[in-house]
């Protein structure tokens, strides 16, 4: 099994980093790649229950996700199950997601914590994924809209 840690101050308040992190609205700003679109989400990470996400890029390659929102605890922590789902109709094996904000200097810390995924490649394939868009885009997101 794969673990990734990923750890990125942001100049904005831990409650601010909370509701972009959670609140659907905010969450379609940062998710994703740049040049993909969102065609299909359920992207609430305000409280407990089922999430999806489909992904396009440039192409119209679909890349979709799944899983549970299984803790929420405003405005330090949400955990949510992911998965994804294979073009032959087949899921690929559920790993855990827990995003925790903590206070930092000038600002908010926010740690992902992606665990049990099958392989070390794989960990690495996803903390190269979180690292070069997801974080990128919320870093934009947050600069554009601090408050």
């Amino acid at each position: 099994m794969g673990d990734v840690r990923i750890t990125r101050d942001f100049p904005v308040t831990p409650a601010r980093l909370f509701r972009a992190i959670t609140q659907r609205a905010e969450v379609l700003e940062w998710w994703g790649h740049d040049g993909m679109t969102l065609p299909d989400t359920a992207l609430d990470f305000t409280r407990e229950g089922p999430w999806h996400s489909e992904m396009r890029d440039a192409d119209g390659n679909r890349y979709r996700m799944s899983g549970q929102v299984t803790h929420v605890d405003p405005p330090h922590s949400v955990g949510f199950t992911w998965t994804w789902h294979l073009p032959e109709g087949m899921r690929a094996p559920e790993s855990h997601v827990t995003f925790t904000v903590t206070p930092a200097a000038g600002g908010a810390r926010l740690t992902i914590d992606h665990r049990d995924l099958p392989d070390d490649d794989r960990a690495a394939r996803h903390e190269t994924g979180w690292t070069s868009g997801p974080m990128v885009r919320l870093a934009r997101h947050l600069q554009s809209q601090p408050h």
